[in-house]
């Protein structure tokens, strides 16, 4: 393992293994149970008459890892009238390759290798930091590396990743994963008690008050 390779993994395991503290949301539990916050100003949707779910999320989040085929699942159920988004989130400038991974397999229609992503750097504890491990890999996915060096470095994909990272600081999204319904109300594992589930459960929760609100 190289020197730059040990330094991002440190990096990225400690802000995988720190975000999902209590303590991230602390100011929300203040004065009660209440499982979630207002996100005031509310942040407005990009899906017209659509109810949007933002998961705020990040590979190397080993509860962001866990929790999504439980969010997959969810997702198949939703109301007509709900959309999920994801945004990958980069705490920190080594995480940044890994928001253009995201939007990059986006924009090569390649959504369905999210969940080799995950698997690839939990499971099989792949080094998935650089653009070129990166394209490497995809490679072995079956993907054209050349496009895919090309999309990673796009005006498109670096917008893409400046919007995630404008409305990670709207929300105020100090942990992930993280939910935000409606652009308004923002809920988490943590603050659901510490639960996967009882986020989601929170999230359900949330949708008819965000139908209400509008």
């Amino acid at each position: 393992m190289s020197k730059l390779f040990s330094r991002l993994l440190a990096v990225s395991a400690l802000a995988a293994t720190a975000l999902f503290a209590p303590a991230s949301h602390a100011q929300a539990q203040q004065g009660g149970s209440q499982a979630y916050q207002v996100v005031n100003p509310p942040i407005p949707s990009d899906n017209q008459g659509k109810i949007e779910v933002m998961e705020f999320f990040a590979y190397t989040c080993p509860h962001c890892a866990a929790m999504q085929p439980m969010v997959e699942s969810w997702s198949k159920t939703a109301p007509a009238d709900v959309v999920l988004v994801q945004v990958p989130v980069a705490f920190n400038a080594a995480m940044k390759p890994l928001q253009q991974l995201y939007y990059t397999l986006q924009t090569l229609g390649r959504g369905d290798l999210n969940d080799k992503v995950f698997a690839a750097i939990h499971s099989e504890h792949k080094q998935l930091f650089t653009k070129a491990a990166m394209a490497e890999w995809a490679a072995s996915q079956g993907v054209d590396r050349k496009k895919f060096e090309e999309i990673f470095d796009s005006f498109s994909v670096a917008t893409q990743v400046e919007r995630a990272t404008q409305l990670t600081k709207q929300a105020n999204i100090d942990g992930t994963p993280s939910y935000l319904v409606g652009g308004k109300y923002l809920t988490s594992p943590v603050m659901a008690g510490n639960s996967y589930q009882g986020a989601l459960d929170e999230v359900n929760k949330l949708i008819p008050m965000a139908r209400n609100a509008k």
